[in-house]
Protein backbone atom coordinates (compact mmCIF):
# COMPACT_ATOMS: atom_id res chain seq x y z
CA UNK A 1 0.00 0.00 0.00
CA UNK A 2 1.26 3.45 -0.85
CA UNK A 3 0.00 6.91 0.02
CA UNK A 4 0.27 10.22 -1.76
CA UNK A 5 -0.43 13.55 -0.08
CA UNK A 6 -1.53 16.44 -2.26
CA UNK A 7 -3.08 19.84 -1.63
CA UNK A 8 -5.60 20.84 -4.24
CA UNK A 9 -8.49 23.21 -4.78
CA UNK A 10 -12.00 21.94 -5.40
CA UNK A 11 -14.06 24.31 -7.53
CA UNK A 12 -17.80 24.91 -7.62
CA UNK A 13 -18.28 21.72 -9.64
CA UNK A 14 -16.96 19.59 -6.74
CA UNK A 15 -14.69 17.58 -9.04
CA UNK A 16 -11.37 16.31 -7.70
CA UNK A 17 -8.76 15.40 -10.29
CA UNK A 18 -5.87 13.21 -9.21
CA UNK A 19 -3.00 12.37 -11.52
CA UNK A 20 -1.13 9.24 -10.50
CA UNK A 21 2.39 8.18 -11.47
CA UNK A 22 2.63 6.47 -14.89
CA UNK A 23 4.09 3.28 -13.39
CA UNK A 24 0.69 2.35 -11.99
CA UNK A 25 -1.11 2.71 -15.31
CA UNK A 26 -3.26 -0.19 -16.56
CA UNK A 27 -3.92 -1.58 -13.07
CA UNK A 28 -6.99 -2.02 -10.93
CA UNK A 29 -6.68 -0.06 -7.67
CA UNK A 30 -8.59 0.29 -4.45
CA UNK A 31 -8.56 4.01 -3.64
CA UNK A 32 -9.40 5.57 -0.28
CA UNK A 33 -9.84 9.33 -0.05
CA UNK A 34 -9.44 11.08 3.28
CA UNK A 35 -9.77 14.84 3.19
CA UNK A 36 -9.42 17.74 5.58
CA UNK A 37 -10.28 21.34 4.80
CA UNK A 38 -7.33 23.71 4.90
CA UNK A 39 -7.90 26.33 7.55
CA UNK A 40 -6.66 29.70 6.40
CA UNK A 41 -4.63 31.52 9.05
CA UNK A 42 -6.30 34.73 10.12
CA UNK A 43 -4.15 37.62 11.27
CA UNK A 44 -7.10 39.29 13.01
CA UNK A 45 -7.60 37.02 16.02
CA UNK A 46 -4.81 34.95 17.64
CA UNK A 47 -7.39 33.19 19.86
CA UNK A 48 -9.28 30.57 17.89
CA UNK A 49 -12.51 28.95 18.92
CA UNK A 50 -12.47 25.20 19.62
CA UNK A 51 -14.41 24.68 16.37
CA UNK A 52 -11.72 26.58 14.43
CA UNK A 53 -9.16 24.25 15.99
CA UNK A 54 -11.03 21.20 14.68
CA UNK A 55 -13.04 20.16 17.75
CA UNK A 56 -16.66 19.24 17.19
CA UNK A 57 -19.48 21.11 18.93
CA UNK A 58 -20.41 17.85 20.73
CA UNK A 59 -16.85 17.48 22.09
CA UNK A 60 -16.84 21.07 23.34
CA UNK A 61 -20.22 20.74 25.05
CA UNK A 62 -19.72 17.27 26.56
CA UNK A 63 -16.05 17.28 27.49
CA UNK A 64 -14.81 20.83 27.87
CA UNK A 65 -18.13 22.23 29.06
CA UNK A 66 -18.76 19.48 31.61
CA UNK A 67 -16.09 20.49 34.17
CA UNK A 68 -17.56 21.54 37.49
CA UNK A 69 -15.57 22.53 40.51
CA UNK A 70 -12.35 24.36 41.26
CA UNK A 71 -10.19 25.55 38.39
CA UNK A 72 -7.57 23.08 37.26
CA UNK A 73 -4.13 23.95 38.55
CA UNK A 74 -0.81 22.28 37.88
CA UNK A 75 1.00 21.27 41.07
CA UNK A 76 4.58 22.39 41.64
CA UNK A 77 7.10 20.30 39.74
CA UNK A 78 9.28 17.91 41.73
CA UNK A 79 13.05 18.14 41.32
CA UNK A 80 14.55 16.11 38.51
CA UNK A 81 15.78 12.71 39.65
CA UNK A 82 19.53 12.42 39.23
CA UNK A 83 20.73 9.02 38.08
CA UNK A 84 24.10 7.39 37.76
CA UNK A 85 25.66 7.70 34.35
CA UNK A 86 25.80 4.48 32.34
CA UNK A 87 29.32 3.21 31.93
CA UNK A 88 29.72 1.25 28.71
CA UNK A 89 32.50 -1.33 28.61
CA UNK A 90 35.27 -0.52 26.17
CA UNK A 91 37.15 -3.35 24.64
Amino acid sequence: MESIKVRTYIGDDGILQIQLPPEIANQELDVVIVFQAVIQKSSQSPNKTPEELGYSRKFVEEVIGSWEGDPLERPEQLPFEEREEIQWPTS
